[in-house]
């Protein structure tokens, strides 16, 4: 029988969704209200009429690029850029910095950052001692893993990174249940364990994130006796999905609602087909509504065999920013998405470069019914208009267009 972290992990799909969107439309308001960013990019939205993913669907979406230029233009009065809906001092327990820098804001609410069901999903219990290896300084990880393996009621180790052999050393000593961290450095501390004559029996469960988790490592691991479990969550909104014991995908998390966008856009893809990861928190300290994460995935139809019954993703996919220069100008996926929205015969889109160094040629693909030398050009036309450059028109049948999230693809040669 499988155990949930708590009952809002089996409740019906139905009452999960009632539930979030009836909290949306207050999270809005209080981000209207206490995130200067926040009011400016929802300034004309009425908070109470947002009840559905149809309505949400409608506000702009935030792109992290956004995030950081505006965090850059307002740093000397405020270091968030007016996104964070609290200030330093009572409420901020901590800050830390991602690459950019883009400054992000913890709270003192318990289980900030919501990684206790994700450790629970891996296996982590109350009582056990966690060995902890992402990094306690600049970037959120480590105080991520560690608030949420302290609601969980674990006892930490804060290994942090480097220092194998130390590493190696306080795992034989305290005899820690599982590790948290990158998966390649639990590798390393094995190999460096073996290559010492260190046995680690104790070490029996992972939690891993930060990086790619291929089933060849995982299957590695397992052979040494630990099962490791993943997680995907971002440095601005804490756990975003978390692998089970069914291996079948990743589990939503209970606290965001997620949409899987076409890239360049906010515009839901049909389930199954390959998108960018938008997400709305519902953390009233930083009330990031349809952030645009980057990154690409697809929806898994039907629900996780263990009983959960949140919407599954297949992980990440990749990255959404396609932007690509040619001929000296940068083109977006956007810019496609701008040409296809002005023919409706047109079903998708994508755009592909190609040509060697020097001698670039654009092509745009577009899944179509209607085909006729007219709607052709008027295409070629739009695409001239938007982009600034010439490219030819490639009809192509329904549906087969590959299902890979890519509006641009560059295929150019630079050997």
């Amino acid at each position: 029988m499988h155990t949930f972290y708590d009952s809002l992990e089996n409740r019906s799909p139905a009452e999960r969704e009632a539930a979030l969107f009836a909290a949306l439309p207050k999270q809005i308001a209080h981000a209207q209200e206490n995130a200067p960013a926040m009011a400016e990019q929802l300034a004309s939205i009425d908070a109470a009429s947002i009840t559905s993913r149809e309505a949400l669907a409608t506000l702009p979406v935030i792109r992290k690029y956004e995030l950081l230029e505006r965090q850059q233009a307002q740093r000397a009065e405020n270091p968030f850029g007016g996104f964070a809906a609290i200030g330093m001092g009572a409420k901020m327990a901590r800050v830390f910095a991602s690459p950019g820098p883009i400054y992000e804001p913890e709270g003192k609410a318990k289980d900030y950052w919501r990684m206790a069901r994700a450790l629970h999903a891996a296996g982590f219990r109350s009582g056990e001692l966690a060995h902890n290896c992402f990094s306690y300084h600049f970037t959120p990880a480590g105080s991520m893993m560690e608030t949420g393996a302290h609601a969980l009621g674990c006892t930490v180790f804060p290994g942090g990174i480097g220092q194998t052999e130390q590493q190696v050393e306080a795992i034989r000593d305290l005899k820690p249940a599982g590790y948290i961290g990158t998966p390649s450095f639990l590798k390393i501390i094995l190999e460096k364990a073996a290559e010492m004559g260190v046995a680690l029996p104790s070490l029996k469960k992972a939690m891993v994130s930060g990086e790619a988790f291929p089933p060849s490592l995982r299957d590695w691991l397992a052979e040494r006796g630990v099962q490791g479990y993943q997680s995907y969550g971002t440095a601005d909104l804490g756990l975003i999905a978390y692998e089970t014991s069914a291996r079948e995908g990743l589990v939503l998390d209970e606290g965001v609602i997620v949409e899987i966008v076409r890239p360049g856009t906010g515009d839901p893809v049909p389930e199954g087909e390959v998108g960018e990861l938008v997400v709305t928190t519902l953390n009233p300290d930083y009330p990031l509504i349809r952030f645009g994460t980057g990154d690409l995935s697809a929806v898994l139809p039907g629900q996780c065999p263990t009983g959960r019954t949140n919407t599954r993703i297949k992980g990440w996919m990749g990255r959404a920013d396609q932007t690509t220069k040619v001929r000296g100008m940068f083109v977006h996926p956007g810019q496609v998405a701008a040409v296809a929205k002005r023919f409706p015969a047109v079903q998708k889109a994508r755009l592909v470069v190609s040509g060697e160094m020097a001698n670039d040629k654009m092509a745009l693909h577009v899944e179509c019914g209607e085909q006729t030398p007219e709607l052709q050009q008027a295409i070629a036309d739009a695409v001239r208009e938007v982009t600034k450059l010439r490219a030819d028109v490639v009809f192509c049948a329904p549906g087969s267009l590959a299902n890979d999230g890519k509006v641009i693809e560059d295929a150019r040669s630079y050997a």
